[in-house]
């Protein structure tokens, strides 16, 4: 029996992260691991500073499509 229960948490785990990645949820702690990756010496953004710049991203310009 645990052995089934574990493979369904491992499943519900992976259902949840799916999930809040389809979202958008986790985009703060993907953008925080590439800046660790790729741009370690430049200092991140707080969580508000990244959503700022996330809601002038996307509703800066033109949105529509005509």
């Amino acid at each position: 029996m645990r052995g089934v229960a574990g493979l369904a948490a491992r499943h519900a785990a992976a259902l949840w992260s799916a999930l809040r990645t389809a979202s958008g949820d986790d985009a703060y702690e993907r953008y925080r691991a590439h800046q660790a990756a790729r741009h370690a010496l430049e200092p991140p953004l707080s969580r508000r500073a990244f959503y700022e710049d996330a809601q002038r991203r996307k509703w800066s310009g033109v949105s529509r499509c005509c």
